[in-house]
């Protein structure tokens, strides 16, 4: 139940990106799924491996360089779904900034709305 509620949020949100943002294009709320789906395969598979290989410039940039690795996961997603489109590195960068804080606030309504 919280992974589906989750699922279908995410793609809210990413409507809600594309919305806020024109960098950031989806057709339709079924390209919103699959998207939602995409990235969070990528940050669940690619992310940690990611993180792990740019440690060393990870730690010289405090921490900063997670952003890049966000964007490009966020870029790589619109890059390879046919309803999802990113204009470009900058573009990602704002979108994923975007995704993640609306992702944190879903986070925490699922958190709280299945608490009770």
């Amino acid at each position: 139940m919280k992974l589906i509620l989750t699922w279908l949020l995410a793609a809210c949100a990413l409507l809600m990106v594309a919305y806020l943002y024109p960098g950031v294009q989806v057709q339709n709320f079924t390209s919103a799924l699959v998207a939602a789906l995409v990235i969070g395969l990528f940050n669940m598979v690619l992310r940690p491996l990611l993180v792990v290989l740019t440690l060393p410039v990870t730690i010289v940039t405090l921490g900063l360089f997670l952003f890049v690795i966000n964007a490009l996961l966020f870029w790589a997603a619109g890059s390879i779904l046919a309803g999802f489109h990113v204009n470009g590195f900058w573009a990602a960068l704002l979108g994923s900034l975007i995704y993640s804080a609306l992702m944190l606030l879903v986070n925490a309504a699922v958190r709280s709305l299945l608490a009770r």
